[in-house]
């Protein structure tokens, strides 16, 4: 097992974050149709809720989705960050498609914002930690788009945290 995964131990965090949204699921939920199409924290985001968002917020998403593929085809064979953030961005939206539903909860913005927090993490972490993006030791591409691959996570993670509390406390049941 790579020395890092072992230091850093992310299973535990990952698996109180399952535990988290095992908890507040509840039998009967009302599916993702029932919700108003859009990229509100309680708005359904398929396809038909993308084009109801703003354009700077289909632009925010074709350009996080390009900075993530750049990762996964171009720096992913060489450098474990990259393979930590299109791993992340992978199993992101698996999990806000297939394990939401299978617990009974909508997949809504919110859902995929809880998915973002648990999976992108360990990237972000690394990128901050090892700063690719300022070390002169690493290719000049690799450190233009591991400062973008920051600058995208933590920009996002400003929205997905919010949005990921308004989930939980909806469902939940907390006021």
């Amino acid at each position: 097992m790579n020395d890092n995964i072992k230091k850093n131990n992310y299973l535990p965090s990952g698996t109180a974050a399952l535990a988290a949204i095992a908890a507040v699921s509840s039998a009967g939920m009302a599916s993702a149709q029932e919700y108003a199409k859009g990229n509100g924290a309680l708005e359904d985001f398929s396809g038909a809720g993308f084009a109801a968002s703003p354009q700077w917020v289909q632009i925010w998403v074709f350009f996080m989705i390009a900075v993530f593929a750049i990762g996964l085809f171009v720096f992913a064979w060489r450098q474990p960050i990259a393979r930590w953030a299109a791993g992340g961005f992978l199993l992101a939206a698996v999990f806000a498609n297939v394990a939401f539903p299978a617990l009974g909860l909508p997949p809504l913005s919110g859902s995929l914002a809880i998915s973002h927090l648990i999976f992108w993490t360990p990237a972000l972490v690394l990128l901050l930690k090892r700063r690719p993006f300022s070390n002169p030791a690493e290719g000049r591409w690799f450190r233009i788009w591991s400062g973008v691959m920051t600058f995208v996570i933590v920009t996002s993670f400003v929205f997905d945290i919010r949005d990921a509390f308004i989930y939980i406390r909806h469902f939940s049941g907390v006021a």
